[in-house]
């Protein structure tokens, strides 16, 4: 007896895709399997042999029914822009909805009223420290002022030129600063574009190849990340432990984070894949720097480090300082007593902390 086994893509698309070639081909149900997996490893395909199923005729039956959908709103859209833009142009369910997203935001620009005002900042020499302290206008000994034009600023500022200001308080807070969430498609489009100047198309042009697979010296053909059209930000378990194993050999225990920094599941995401990640962690961008062309490796690198390894939680206590000056004009100023600084290189990640006398304004 010869089965059939199909390897699309793991969404609806690919399980009509499935379905329509086990019609085309004539293949009878019983010899037809379907096996799914989210990243092209020699793991996770073995793992997928052994858990072939049926083709999931929901799944083909939702794809069927948005290529109904988008024929229904396109084939009465399309026409109108032909005729009103250009010709050629095409629209669909996404781009009806993403022009009224648009539209309704254009509309709230209009209807906003622009209000001005003016903010004021002083910049404080203190006895043994090399930077300023940067203190921001807060109001009076009535409280909080809002400077709303010129003169209002000017007379402020005739009030405070000469004088001198001294601590009045001190408050300490502890803040937290927690790693970003790991990519989904969305968010590596954007930062892909932002930090390596990419357009959206040659971002998942690279992404489709890491994902199917790059000639790696030594070890052949290697799928370097995951599924990458997903719109969750879940980690599978067993990433989990080789994130947290690879935090701990290489960095410490302490930089392991101290919660979960998953983002609550929405009922409006179907979850299908997990975010986007490095399919194993031992091949770092430096070690397969080699292997890869520049744009492979610049992508690789920005999908590998630090949006998965760099799982860390950030605690600083950073005091407050409510400064007054001799005509009662009170200021803020926040005093970072210790900054943890997360360094990023092409192989590795260094950790510094600067002196206590670091000072930094927001």
């Amino acid at each position: 007896d010869v089965c059939s086994s199909d390897l699309t893509d793991p969404d609806r698309e690919g399980e009509a895709i499935s379905w329509h070639l086990a019609a085309a081909l004539k293949l009878e149900d019983k010899d037809i399997y379907r096996i799914t997996f989210n990243e092209i490893t020699k793991n996770a395909v073995k793992a997928s042999l052994k858990e072939a199923r049926k083709i999931d005729m929901n799944l083909v039956d939702a794809q069927q029914a948005r290529r109904v959908l988008d024929r229904v709103v396109g084939y009465g859209i399309s026409p109108l822009l032909w005729a009103k833009i250009k010709r050629g142009l095409s629209a669909g369910r996404v781009q009806s909805v993403a022009l009224r997203m648009i539209c309704d935001r254009e509309n709230e620009i209009d209807a906003f009223i622009p209000e001005e005002y003016w903010t004021m900042e002083a910049s404080l020499n203190i006895k043994g420290e090399k930077k300023p302290l940067v203190a921001k206008f807060y109001g009076d000994r009535n409280g909080k002022i809002d400077i709303k034009n010129a003169t209002q600023m000017q007379k402020i500022l005739d009030e405070v030129k000469n004088s001198g200001f001294s601590i009045e308080s001190v408050k300490k807070s502890e803040k937290i600063k927690k790693s970003p969430l790991p990519f989904t498609t969305s968010t590596l489009q954007q930062e892909a574009a932002k930090t390596l100047n990419m357009s959206t198309k040659r971002t998942m042009n690279i992404a489709q190849q890491l994902y199917e697979g790059v000639d790696i010296k030594g070890r052949g053909t290697v799928g370097l990340i995951t599924y990458l059209r997903t719109d969750s930000t879940r980690v599978a378990d067993e990433a989990k432990v080789a994130s947290k194993d690879y935090i701990s050999e290489n960095y410490g225990e302490k930089y392991l984070p101290q919660s979960s920094n998953a983002k609550k599941d929405d009922k409006k995401i179907q979850d299908a894949h997990e975010a986007i990640r490095p399919t194993d962690l031992s091949l770092s961008p430096a070690l397969v720097k080699e292997s890869l062309q520049r744009d492979q490796f610049r992508l690789y690198q920005l999908i590998n480090f630090p949006r998965f390894v760099e799982k860390l939680n950030t605690h600083c206590k950073s005091p407050i300082l409510l400064l007054k000056s001799n005509s009662h004009i009170s200021a803020t100023a926040l005093y970072h007593s210790l900054i943890l600084h997360i360094r990023r290189f092409h192989q590795h990640i260094q950790v510094c902390c600067p002196s206590q006398s670091c000072i930094r304004h927001t």
